[in-house]
């Protein structure tokens, strides 16, 4: 038998030893790394411990049979890239047709023949290797959050209305510094300015969808809901300002100018989805609470603080975040005014 020219790491989940023992021996005359389990349980733990390429899963087993550890890799947003193909007598073929409708990636029926195992094996990883590129391309140019969704319902335009927190951050008299400098120095320093930005941002569930020039615009529970949105977009724009002194540090250290950036955070409803055409779109954010995080970035200037925040932000945040309250201040475009807050830093 002719080894892979591409090895995969393989998992074996099978209750009978004998079966086991040949699948096992069979892939690794192919040339791939295999590990095994003798149950659900514990095939399930090595999937969420473990780096695998592909899982052959036995669907009658004690402790936790084939269907609840595909179930429960399927609800995982992690283990669903991994694919799985299930292997029965012939007696379940019943049953292993409901486990490629419920989203496994194929089936083997037992005696395993080794002809029928390798083109098998072969066809489920190159659809991974395939899937693997796409998503890798679609986080090139998008976010993790994004990608993800992208992948899993498809892309469609149009939005849905959510509650969620926006972050808007700018940096301050940019085109000042890049008139300054060679075009490929400015580059350098933004690459190297939204690196420490973007980790910021994602370390704390954000989610950055747009970049104009300097600027950048974050969402905070959208497209993944989670309850604290405005505690975290604070806690990423208090990272944002942290990861800035130590970026000025070397700035200064190489005879460079430092940067100085304002964050506006505005949290309630909005509209998030995909817009422009069905040839080039972007996922954003769309609404009052959008323009309003917008223009209290633009109030940093005048109120001398980089970090501002709206009352809703404010109303959700914890008491070791300490702030300032501004006052009410009436926006271009507002028709009321809106209670301001400073976020001070540790």
């Amino acid at each position: 038998m002719i080894a892979s020219a591409h090895p995969a790491h393989l998992l074996v989940v099978d209750d009978n030893k004998v079966n086991r023992m040949m699948l096992s021996r069979n892939l690794g005359l192919q040339g791939h790394i295999v590990e095994t389990a003798e149950n659900g349980e514990e095939g399930l733990e090595k999937i969420r411990s473990g780096t695998f390429d592909l899982v052959l899963l036995d669907i009658d087993m004690p402790v936790m049979n084939g269907y609840e550890v595909l179930e429960a890799c399927l609800k995982d947003v992690e283990l669903r890239q991994i694919p799985i193909i299930m292997t029965s007598a012939m007696d379940e073929l019943d049953a292993v047709v409901k486990c490629v409708e419920l989203g496994a990636e194929d089936y083997l029926t037992k005696p395993v023949n080794p002809i029928l195992l390798r083109a098998r094996v072969n066809a489920s990883l190159e659809k991974k290797r395939l899937r693997d590129e796409q998503r890798k391309l679609f986080r090139t140019f998008a976010t993790k959050e994004v990608a993800e969704e992208l992948l899993r319902t498809g892309f469609s335009l149009g939005g849905k209305q959510v509650t969620a927190s926006v972050l808007f951050a700018d940096i301050r008299s940019f085109t000042t510094i890049a008139e300054s400098q060679d075009p490929t120095e400015t580059i350098d320093l933004l690459n190297e300015y939204f690196s420490l930005m973007f980790d910021a941002i994602t370390d704390n569930g954000g989610t950055v969808n747009q970049m104009v020039g300097d600027g950048l615009l974050a969402m905070f529970g959208a497209p993944i809901y989670f309850k604290d949105h405005g505690e975290k977009a604070v806690r990423a724009a208090l990272q944002m300002l942290e990861r800035l002194k130590e970026f000025n540090q070397r700035q200064i250290a190489r005879g460079k100018t430092p940067l100085h950036i304002g964050i506006g955070i505005a949290s309630g409803n909005m509209i998030v989805g995909y817009t422009g055409t069905q040839n080039r779109a972007i996922y954003t954010c769309i609404g009052d609470t959008v323009n309003l995080a917008s223009r209290i970035e633009e109030y940093t200037k005048e109120a001398l603080r980089p970090l501002l925040i709206d009352n809703y932000t404010r109303e959700g945040l914890p008491d070791d975040i300490r702030v300032e309250d501004l006052g009410r201040i009436v926006f271009k475009g507002k028709h009321q005014a809106v209670n301001v807050f400073a976020v001070v830093a540790g």
